[in-house]
This record gives structure tokens, C-alpha cells and sequence, in this order.
């Protein structure tokens, strides 16, 4: 679907602040490379100046009168000016210092006094210094041609200057400039994470996405007990890890889906994501917790065999020999490696490893015999499978369950490829429950909460999952 014109709508300000401030060492390093850029173009194009100056008290030949001098100032100011930035004085000055004069000369008068200042600026501080005062030594054999009725008397002596007088452009705008490359950096990110086409509030989803909502799982934070390992292990619904926010959430959902499929008299459910890390696995996991806890025989499927991740969901130990897989190749009876956990009297059919053929194993007549048996042994059936843009696994199982479930995590997945895998379900003539939200956070303006997943299959180490978890019994019998 397109972006609606009201998009702004679409955007979460709190996800727009989160985003920032997880890229804010992109906007520092922008700021960092600008005080980089304007230091070395200053270091390219700068040419220090230096000047050296002298103030002066215009006067009066043979007349004390401080207003004679005042307005002889103002009048002589511009004559004096001439006299110091003239030919004939640079000659004179060259022909002293044995040199070109590599610099300018120029004098200014201070407001409503007789002062005259004098400045004299070149590349290096001891020109300058040599040039004004050459220039203040033989002034006079130049002013007397012009006039005889002024003088000029020292009132400061010129010294040799110790910094320079110009300053960089580019240092002098740096901090400006720094603010400029973050700020632009800062709308860069904005502006990315405007465009990005994702599902980025619950009220959002409701516009964008082409079908029902069945419920939003809040965002759950993992607390963090200082001097220990991040804690990898899934909320489930019956852990007492998780708030109460995540629980009720999930049961409502539950109640919703069984009174969807109890209405249209389906057992199947198939539960899968656009894209990886979604976290469908684990809300696979909770909805069969949710609906074990009615008393329903339910039975959980891991039939991702390309990243299964379910027996890590539960932190049971790998144990290769009851895969599923071995029930869809016909090495195994699916009753001699169902396991049964007393503890959330849910059945389960675990897949411990990556499927050698995962593409030959799902043959659709064996799967539809699996389900004809499973329907007659169980209440529901909750499938968790490949994600579907991931492989076509997911449109294979479409083909055989009764209903189909997509998970959606906030921010994530892009919205067209969302509602093309609903025009997938609908093109296998299958019946879609609708969208689950997941790992949404609470919005600034609103009283939804939000939940946190794990990465794709990531939920323990690498050797399977520890002891403590899920006690299961294999096989037939279950007591």
C-alpha cells in the first residue's frame, strides 16, 4: 500500500527521539568531522598578518590651543592618511630598510580627539615593526612639500607585534559550523526514519496494514543485575520474570485467536513473520501457553527447520535424535519423540538442527497427514515456521493449516512486504487471523506498553539450553 497523506500520523516521536540518540555518535562524528574540514581549509588557506601601530597627537605649529588642534585634526586626518599610504614615502622607506616595503600603511583619526593612529601590516611581525617606524621617521620630508603648519608628536611608540592581527574565517565560524553538521546529520537520521516504511505505532498498524489487529505485546525490559551476563532467556508466559502488562496482553490475545478459530471450527494455526527477528518464536510459544492454561490439548510445532529456535524458547537440551524433521523424512513416529511438560501441560515437537534438505522434507501429503492425526489427538495445533521472506517454507505450511497469524515488531519489517505476505495467504485460500504487534513500546500520548525480543534464534549458547528448564517426557507414554 502507499503512505497515506496524513503520514505524519504514521511516526512514533518516541521511537523518532530513540532513534537519534542511538545514532548520536553519528551526529557527534559529523560535528567532529566539521571542526576536522574548517581546521585544515584554515590551514590551507590562512596567511597570518601582523601589525604593528603608534598613535600620534596632530598639532599645531607654534599654537598650544587645544580647539586649533582639534580642527586642524579633522581636516588633516585624510591628508595625513595620504601622506603615509603615498609612493614617495614608500620610496623613502624602501631606500632605509634596503628593501621593497612587502606590506600597507594606513592611519585612522579617533573620534573627537587630534589622536592618529598608525598602523603598519606585513607577512612577518618585524617588517611591520621596521616599516612603521621608517614611515614615521621620514614622514616629514614628504608632508612639508604639501603643507608646513602641522606636526605630528609620538604619544605611544610603535612595538613589534607578538600575535596575529587577522583572524581565520574558518576558525572563526567553527563552532558554528560544528552545529551545523550535527544538526544536519540529526535531520538526516530524522528524515531516514520518516521514510522508513515500517510499523511504527499500534495506531499506525491500523491504517497500514491490510487486516485485523489481534493484539499488541508491550514492550518487556530485561532487568540487569549489576556484574552479571545479559540474560538471553525468553519471556514466557508463565515465567514469573514477566510483568503483569506482558501476561495479560498475551492471554487476551489467546482468548481472541481461540474465539476466532473456535467460530470457523479450525485447529491449525500457522504462525510466521515477513522477516527474521520478529519474534515469532516466542509469541508461537505464548499463544500455546495461553491456551494450555484453558485446559485445551495443545500441541506446539517448531517447524522452522532452518533456524529452529523453540527448544531454546524452553531451554530444553539438544537432542538431535527426536528433530521433527525425522517425522516428515519417515524416520521417526511423531508419538515416539512428542515431549510433554507437566509443568504447562503442553505437548511439543521440537527441531534441534538445521534440516539437511528443508525444501524436500515439507512434502505437502505428509504434512496433511500429519495434521489429519494431530487434529484427532489434539485441540490445536500451533505451527511456528521459516519466515516467508526467508524461504518458501512458510507457503507450503500455508497450504495445509487452517489459519495463518503474522508477527509484526515495531520499526522493522518494510509495510508493502508485510501485506504482499497477506496476499500470500490469501492467494493459498487460506484463512488469515490477522496481525500480532510485538516489542511495541509506549508512546509519549498514549497507554499501550510494549515488549522486547530477542534476535532470531538467539535465545541461548550454542550447546543448547542449560538445566532448570522445561522437564519433558519423550514418547508415548506421559504421566
Amino acid at each position: 500500500m502507499k503512505r497515506t497523506e496524513n503520514w505524519l500520523e504514521e511516526v512514533s516521536m518516541r521511537g523518532l527521539c530513540v532513534d537519534l540518540l542511538r545514532n548520536l555518535w553519528m551526529i557527534v562524528l559529523a560535528a567532529i568531522t566539521m571542526w576536522c574540514a574548517s581546521t585544515g581549509l584554515h590551514n590551507l588557506t590562512y596567511q597570518p598578518t601582523y601589525t604593528s601601530s603608534a598613535t600620534l597627537v596632530i598639532g599645531v605649529k607654534g599654537d598650544s590651543s587645544i580647539y586649533s588642534s582639534l580642527s586642524l585634526a579633522s581636516q588633516m586626518a585624510e591628508v595625513f592618511g595620504q601622506v603615509f599610504q603615498s609612493d614617495a614615502l614608500r620610496e623613502r622607506i624602501a631606500t632605509d630598510v634596503g628593501a621593497d616595503v612587502q606590506g600597507e600603511i594606513s592611519c585612522s583619526l579617533v573620534t573627537q580627539t587630534n589622536l592618529l593612529v598608525v598602523k603598519a601590516t606585513s607577512a612577518r611581525p618585524r617588517q611591520a615593526y621596521v616599516y612603521l617606524n621608517s614611515a614615521l621617521e621620514h614622514y616629514e620630508g614628504v608632508s612639508d612639500q604639501i603643507f608646513s603648519n602641522a606636526e605630528l608628536q609620538i604619544v605611544q611608540e610603535p612595538d613589534v607585534p607578538l600575535a596575529p592581527s587577522n583572524t581565520s574565517w574558518f576558525l572563526k565560524y567553527q563552532g558554528i559550523l560544528m552545529v551545523v553538521g550535527a544538526v544536519g546529520m540529526a535531520f538526516l537520521i530524522a528524515l531516514c526514519y520518516i521514510a522508513r516504511f515500517t510499523v511504527k505505532t499500534a495506531e499506525a498498524a491500523r491504517i497500514q496494514l491490510d487486516g485485523p489487529i489481534q493484539g499488541t505485546i508491550p514492550f518487556e525490559r530485561r532487568n540487569m543485575a549489576l556484574g552479571k551476563k545479559r540474560n538471553k532467556k525468553a519471556f514466557l508466559l508463565n515465567s514469573p520474570e514477566v510483568s503483569m502488562n506482558f501476561a495479560e496482553a498475551m492471554r487476551n490475545i489467546g482468548t481472541r485467536l481461540e474465539r476466532h478459530l473456535r467460530h470457523h471450527g479450525y485447529q491449525v494455526l500457522l504462525v510466521t513473520s515477513v522477516a527474521e527477528n520478529e519474534g515469532k518464536s516466542t509469541t508461537a510459544a505464548n499463544l500455546a501457553l495461553a491456551l494450555a492454561e484453558k485446559q485445551k490439548r495443545v500441541l506446539l510445532v517448531d517447524a522452522d527447520l532452518r533456524k529452529p529456535s523453540q527448544y531454546k524458547v524452553f531451554e530444553v537440551r539438544r537432542d538431535d535424535t527426536v528433530s521433527f524433521s525425522r517425522v516428515l523424512e519417515g524416520e521417526k513416529d511423531w508419538k515416539d519423540i512428542v515431549g510433554y511438560s507437566r509443568k504447562s501441560g503442553l505437548w511439543m515437537l521440537f527441531q534441534f538442527l538445521q534440516a539437511k534438505d528443508p525444501g524436500g522434507a515439507l512434502r505437502e501429503g505428509r504434512m496433511r497427514e500429519l495434521l489429519t492425526e494431530w487434529k484427532k489427538q489434539m485441540d490445536y495445533i500451533i505451527v511456528d515456521c521459516a519466515p516467508i521472506s526467508a524461504a518458501a517454507d512458510a507457503e507450503i505450511w500455508m497450504a495445509a493449516v487452517d489459519s495463518v497469524l503474522l508477527v509484526v515488531r515495531e520499526d522493522w519489517a518494510d509495510v508493502r512486504y508485510i501485506n504482499d505476505g497477506v496476499d500470500v495467504v490469501r492467494q493459498n485460500h487460506t484463512d488469515f487471523s490477522g496481525f500480532i504487534l510485538n516489542a511495541f513500546h509506549k508512546e509519549w500520548s498514549s497507554k499501550h506498553y510494549g515488549y522486547q525480543y530477542e534476535k532470531y534464534g538467539t535465545y541461548s549458547n550454542e550447546d543448547g539450553a542449560e538445566d532448570g528448564g522445561e522437564g519433558l517426557k519423550y514418547g508415548r507414554n506421559k504421566t
